[in-house]
């Protein structure tokens, strides 16, 4: 029988994809229409409810979830965001979620494993006082917590750290090959032990370091996700390629000329970012990378979110957005994950999403061993 779980802000259900069949969706909510037309589209979506969070109650949550999964609103959180933190307008959305997970607590209905998913700004919004209110909220409500950075980079051809904060009963019995006694650099960087460090006492006292082996499997390059032709997107025009070159700096136009006189078909991705300039002011620059590796897939709010892809063979180049297939293979979906109609829509989808093989290797190595470790011992 599949554990069951509850998907909360569920995009286009990539968590539920990463999860696999050996869990089984009871209720799922998303507020955005369009992201929710997605989900439908491939997952069905009976269990599905379109609606702020803010409006559920626990009566619309069906039975005791083994799971509860929660990739809230980074926007706040994020380094390059508002930096309003667990009190903006997005990402204040945990609020009513965690509401709803202490009312069905309430009801006894206790959720054995909480997983919080983010961007990695979270262990430092505010000075660490946002993580440290998530990790003070999991330990009221009865769990003990530990966090993980999983990047998308072992997977699929795309930088794309992030943070899984997760959760488990405080008297669940947990098996030991997936805790560690100390940090693991792999999954534990920097950032994660510096959270910790300066986390009350009592909350590193309910600290768990969580350990996942490495993957062994080789990553493809970026070229093998490309497509030849791609729909969604048009080339652009020779003018406006030249720009794009126009627009690097001496060490991105170095690396361009490199690529050409390579002689051979390479493919590059370029991202428009404001850098300081010569005098006082901020200038666009677009800077390009050759290393077969995605930037960060973002949503679209403005053009220099969108990722651009360089062909150059030779003197030849040749540049045109991402496609929104490509952006759903770099984020580890199926092929037929169905694309929505807008450009926009597309990449807003997959720029909030979760990588899939990230939450696949999530599950296989801890969450299932978890999860039958809490449902043996509730039936015991």
């Amino acid at each position: 029988m599949a554990f069951t779980f509850y998907e909360f802000f569920a995009g286009g259900g990539m968590a539920r994809i990463g999860l696999g069949c050996e869990w089984r969706c009871t209720f799922a909510n998303e507020w955005c229409e369009k992201k929710a037309a997605s989900y439908c589209a491939y997952l069905g979506g009976s269990e599905l409810k379109v609606d702020d969070v803010a409006n559920l109650r626990a009566e619309d949550l069906p039975g005791v979830p083994t799971l509860v999964w929660a990739s809230f609103p980074c926007q706040d959180l994020s380094l390059a965001g508002s930096g309003a933190g667990l009190k903006g307008e997005r990402s204040g959305t945990f609020t009513p979620f965690w509401k709803l997970v202490c009312e069905i607590i309430r009801q006894r209905r206790v959720p054995q494993i909480v997983v919080l998913e983010n961007v990695v700004g979270a262990l430092s919004s505010h000075g660490g006082g946002d993580f440290t209110a998530l990790m003070d909220a999991m330990a009221q409500a009865g769990y003990r917590a530990g966090a993980l950075v999983l990047d998308a980079i072992r997977f699929v051809p795309q930088s794309r750290p992030r943070l899984f904060i997760i959760g488990v009963q405080s008297n669940a019995s947990i098996p030991s090959g997936i805790l560690s006694a100390t940090p693991d650099e792999a999954w534990h960087t920097a950032s994660v032990q510096n959270a910790y460090s300066r986390l009350p006492r009592k909350l590193q006292k309910m600290w768990l370091w969580w350990t996942l082996p490495l993957p062994n499997f080789p990553v493809p390059p970026l070229s093998e996700i490309i497509e030849d032709e791609p729909a969604g997107v048009e080339w652009h025009t020779l003018e406006h390629t030249a720009r794009l070159v126009g627009l690097m700096s001496p060490l991105h136009a170095q690396k361009l000329e490199k690529a050409k006189r390579l002689g051979t078909r390479i493919i590059g991705t370029v991202y428009k970012r404001m850098r300081p300039g010569e005098d006082v002011r901020r200038v666009q620059r677009a800077e390009v990378r050759f290393d077969q590796i995605s930037g960060c897939l973002r949503t679209p709010a403005g053009g220099s979110s969108r990722q651009i892809i360089f062909v150059v063979e030779g003197k030849r180049i040749r540049s045109r957005l991402l496609s929104p297939r490509e952006a759903a293979r770099l984020m580890g979906v199926p092929e037929d994950y169905p694309l929505p109609q807008s450009y926009n829509e597309a990449y807003h989808l997959f720029g909030d999403g979760l990588a899939v093989p990230a939450v696949s290797w999530l599950e296989q190595h801890l969450l299932r061993t978890l999860a039958t470790s809490c449902e043996t011992r509730k039936a015991a």
